[in-house]
């Protein structure tokens, strides 16, 4: 097998976000394949590299459980040129979480997930300005009455920063929802999503197809696209969250990947 550790860094960690994000090597490593292709065996699908299963950089083989997300690998793989760099695998990264990170630690990883729901970026409002206070409405009810509706999760709102207790029956009934995601490639996704955004409801929300990509991502930064208005763009800030978008943007294309393909 081709094992892939000497690149990309060890993925065996419940922080998946750093996991997925984290360094490579000054110096990349050559090709050393000609092709990426797919190979079905057992019930799963397998990255080959000309021909021989890859590797995570736990040592366990790359293979996942659907045709679509091995594509998505196998796509990555084909598109390095005469280097291989990680930081052009978004995919790759996330994949590699879920294998060796999320799959033996899955009560963790829940259980991290679920914290959010204690504290969710959405239920924090504020009153002044009324333009940022109609805003973070708009943004953010249609997902609580989601919540409301389908997992019969009611949610307490504060305003300001000051914590508020949320309710026990609430925060399990997100619990399970998380619980019904019992694939680790989904988790991983949802666990990215969730860090990003600083928000579990946004990101179960999202995939559950409530709302879109876009809708997620602009729903997870009311207050800073908000600020911005008023205060200007700040260079800098701005590139980090265009980074932090792809990111976001790769993890809901893996959980798409996982769970529909």
């Amino acid at each position: 097998m081709t094992d892939s550790r000497d690149w990309f860094p060890s993925s065996d960690e419940p922080n998946l976000m750093r996991a997925a994000q984290a360094g490579m090597k000054p110096t990349l490593p050559k090709r050393f394949y000609k092709e990426a292709g797919v190979e079905t065996r057992d019930g799963l699908h397998f990255l080959t590299l000309d021909g021989r299963t890859a590797k995570t950089p736990g040592r366990q083989a790359l293979a996942v459980p659907t045709r679509g997300l091995a594509e998505a690998l196998a796509s990555e793989w084909a598109g390095q040129g005469e280097e291989i760099d990680p930081a052009a695998m978004p995919v790759t990264r996330i994949v590699n979480s879920a294998i060796d990170g999320v799959t033996p630690r899955m009560a963790e990883v829940i259980d991290d997930l679920t914290r959010y729901a204690g504290s969710d970026l959405i239920f924090y409002r504020t009153s002044e300005p009324a333009r940022l206070a109609a805003a973070q409405e708009a943004a953010w009810a249609p997902i609580l009455d989601w919540a409301k509706e389908t997992h019969g999760a009611r949610f307490a709102l504060a305003e300001g920063v000051m914590h508020v207790t949320q309710p026990d029956e609430a925060v399990a009934a997100i619990r399970g929802a998380i619980e019904r995601l019992d694939s680790p490639f989904a988790l991983a996704a949802l666990h990215v999503m969730t860090t990003l955004g600083g928000s579990v409801l946004i990101a179960l929300a999202h995939a559950a197809q409530q709302i879109d990509v876009d809708e997620a991502w602009a729903a997870s930064h009311v207050d800073e696209v908000f600020q911005e208005s008023v205060w200007g763009e700040d260079y800098e800030a701005m590139e980090r969250r265009r980074r932090r978008e792809a990111d976001f943007r790769t993890a809901s294309r893996v959980f798409d990947l996982a769970v529909r393909s």
